[in-house]
């Protein structure tokens, strides 16, 4: 992340003071709260962060993290990720206490706890294959699947219809998606999913939202989490981890290939999250990547031969200047 500091949502219609240390302990009441009441609970915030989607800022005693959700449906993703993370608690998965959150004429915004550790890397071989490990005794925890689970965004059913296993994934891309001449052929070629087990998703698997230290793992960042097939996990893993490696300078040919092969794999999946992260890049991004590549990744049957395929695809991507 940046270091590109943000500006908190403000609400003056609060001026209540906590002197107490155990009041700033004690999480706050969803609902019942002002963002002005939380930012004099567990504030103030100053130090931040940009990515696409939020803005976080952390508090001056580094005791919490101020999110704002921004771009698209900021409100469904607050609620999710609020939601999600309480489930995951009562789990037993180590994840960030919800201290508030809630809405105000700035937008969506929580409070987190902040969580010790230091995010997984991938510099080295060695960091790659203890963060496939990693994320292997997480995922053998987090996907639980139940009777009746249905796909959907979020862990929790609120009412909506349910998806197909495909329409989850279709209906993340934009619908100028729709008419690239990719459209027809991927569609078909993640039908299959509808066959897989439906589980619980965290939806954004990456090196930094996994938090280490000593014997204890923790995980952040709930708010893409859904219930839909266990490799759409993966293959965010596989995406994040060749993108990363190849944007910090390593060669397509070194990208560590043998070391993922460990995660389940399903091409068209594969070919999917490629298209999602340039169709949330700049407009024109979606069309530097030619029909017959996705073809290809989506066909191939083969985890290394797919892996080899991402690199080259997001290598050139990269050479054409798409930004990380």
């Amino acid at each position: 992340m940046g270091a590109e500091a943000v500006t908190a949502p403000t609400n003056s219609n609060s001026s209540t003071h906590w002197n107490d240390s155990a009041d700033r302990r004690r999480p706050v009441p969803e609902g019942d709260v002002t963002f002005r009441t939380a930012e004099l609970r567990y504030g103030p915030f100053d130090r931040g962060s940009t990515k696409p989607y939020s803005r976080t800022q952390r508090a001056a005693d580094g005791g919490s993290l101020l999110k704002v959700y921004v771009g698209i449906d900021p409100e469904g993703r607050r609620r999710r990720e609020v939601q999600t993370v309480r489930r995951a608690a009562h789990w037993g998965l180590s994840v960030p206490e919800v201290l508030a959150t809630g809405r105000c004429d700035a937008g969506s915004w929580s409070v987190f706890r902040v969580l010790p550790g230091v995010p997984c890397s991938v510099r080295t071989g060695q960091a790659v294959e203890e963060y496939i490990g990693h994320i292997l005794g997480l995922t053998e925890r987090l996907h639980r699947s139940s009777p009746g689970l249905a796909p959907g965004s979020g862990w929790t059913d609120e009412g909506g219809h349910p998806a197909l296993q495909h329409h989850l994934l279709l209906n993340q891309l934009s619908p100028r998606c729709r008419l690239r001449p990719w459209w027809a052929a991927l569609a078909e070629a993640l039908q299959p999913l509808q066959s897989h087990p439906v589980v619980h998703l965290h939806g954004d698997l990456k090196p930094e939202h996994l938090l280490v230290d000593d014997h204890q793992l923790s995980v952040v960042d709930w708010e893409a989490s859904a219930r839909g097939p266990a490799v759409v996990d993966f293959a965010d893993v596989v995406f994040h981890l060749v993108r990363d490696v190849l944007y910090a300078g390593v060669k397509p040919g070194r990208v560590p290939i043998d070391l993922m092969i460990r995660l389940p794999f399903c091409g068209p999946v594969l070919a999917w999250r490629l298209l999602l992260w340039l169709d949330r890049r700049r407009l024109q991004d979606i069309d530097l990547i030619a029909a017959r590549d996705i073809h290809r990744l989506a066909a191939e049957d083969q985890a290394p031969a797919a892996y080899a395929s991402l690199a080259r695809a997001v290598s050139a991507l990269r050479a054409a200047g798409v930004p990380r």
